[in-house]
């Protein structure tokens, strides 16, 4: 089973092939948004690797939430070569792919989502899998809060960039955090072949973005309630 997985969520982008248990990973350095580098470093990948684009079984796209400009073009460009090669496509949730990155069993994964807001969401390991205990939501990271049971491990960039709010206010049961770790397109190829298996792929023109937030920017009003600048 070879699986191309497809992940610009954040500036730090990445492309991945899982061939089997052989996982090849490769970053996508370029301006924000990826797209002069995401095609040429997927063609490349594929090329040192090997693997032609007609061998490659599935194609995954970090599907959000995350920055809308990168969810677009990560889609765009995994339903375009889908369409060409005739394969499915498995959007994959960057929050999932971020807590199966966790070795905890019950991961709450918490990523900077700008606008002074966090992307958040939970899932604890049974059986191997992840199954989603908290659906992805997004605010301010003083009213985030954990699932109403059980201790968690923190995990994603939102305890970098908020720190002492998430910690102070998630309380106790949050037992740990590490807000160094952010989605990568290994863990998307990982996350994809098990969807794969269950055949869980879709048809490429039926593939969007995860955005979980509608809106792209604040007002200058919604800044300075928020303690911003006008």
């Amino acid at each position: 089973m070879k699986i191309l997985a497809l992940e610009t969520s954040t500036q730090a982008g990445s492309v991945a092939l899982l061939d089997d248990d052989i996982l090849t990973e490769r970053p996508v350095i370029g301006r924000p948004g990826h797209s002069e580098t995401l095609l040429p470093e997927t063609v490349a990948l594929l090329r040192d690797c090997g693997v032609s684009l007609a061998e490659v079984d599935a194609i995954a796209f970090g599907a959000g939430p995350g920055a809308f400009t990168g969810l677009r073009l990560a889609c765009g460009v995994a339903q375009g070569l889908a369409l060409g090669a005739g394969k499915p496509v498995l959007p994959i949730s960057n929050l999932e792919a971020l807590a199966s990155q966790c070795p905890g069993d019950a991961v709450f994964v918490a990523i900077d989502a700008r606008m002074s807001e966090v992307y958040f969401a939970a899932y604890r390991r049974r059986d191997g899998d992840l199954v989603e205990v908290l659906a992805p939501g997004c605010a301010p990271p003083d009213v985030v809060h954990l699932p109403a049971e059980g201790d968690w491990a923190g995990f994603g960039s939102a305890f970098q960039a908020y720190r002492e709010v998430l910690v102070d206010g998630l309380g106790a049961r949050l037992v740990c955090f590490d807000g160094a770790p952010q989605a990568q397109a290994g863990a998307i190829a990982r996350v994809a072949a098990g969807r794969f298996l269950r055949g869980e792929g879709i048809d490429p023109v039926l593939a969007a973005p995860l955005y979980v937030r509608n809106k792209v920017a604040l007002t200058t009003e919604e800044r300075l309630a928020r303690g911003g600048r006008a």
